[in-house]
């Protein structure tokens, strides 16, 4: 499955829009985490423990794209975006979308 952000895919032609596909999860934190995180928020810097579980968000909701492209008959995905929201103060939606297609090789 070809994955990409742009509206068209270099060397390929779109056969089919097969439509409109999205995958998304919700994340929660734990007590661990805003315990160190917490302690970041006095000294300052990255959030190690955070942005590893978002970016665990992040790849859940795109395989759940990928996921729901694959459904449709699909073999790429264009136009992908991903967001997200707060759903409470300790959880965030990541929601990924875009459009599933079809491709053929052009010459």
């Amino acid at each position: 499955m070809i994955i990409v952000t742009t509206d068209f895919i270099p060397g390929y032609e779109i056969h089919e829009v097969k439509g409109f596909v999205r995958g998304s999860t919700v994340q929660s934190k734990n007590v661990g985490r805003d315990i160190l995180a917490s302690l970041k928020n006095i000294v300052g810097g990255e959030i190690v423990d955070y942005t590893k579980m978002m970016d665990e968000a992040r790849q859940k909701a795109i395989g759940r794209m990928k996921e729901h492209a694959e459904e449709k008959g699909a073999d790429a995905i264009i136009a992908v975006r991903l967001e997200t929201s707060s759903v409470t103060s300790a959880a965030s939606e990541i929601i990924a979308y875009g459009t599933a297609v079809t491709l053929s090789k052009t010459q």
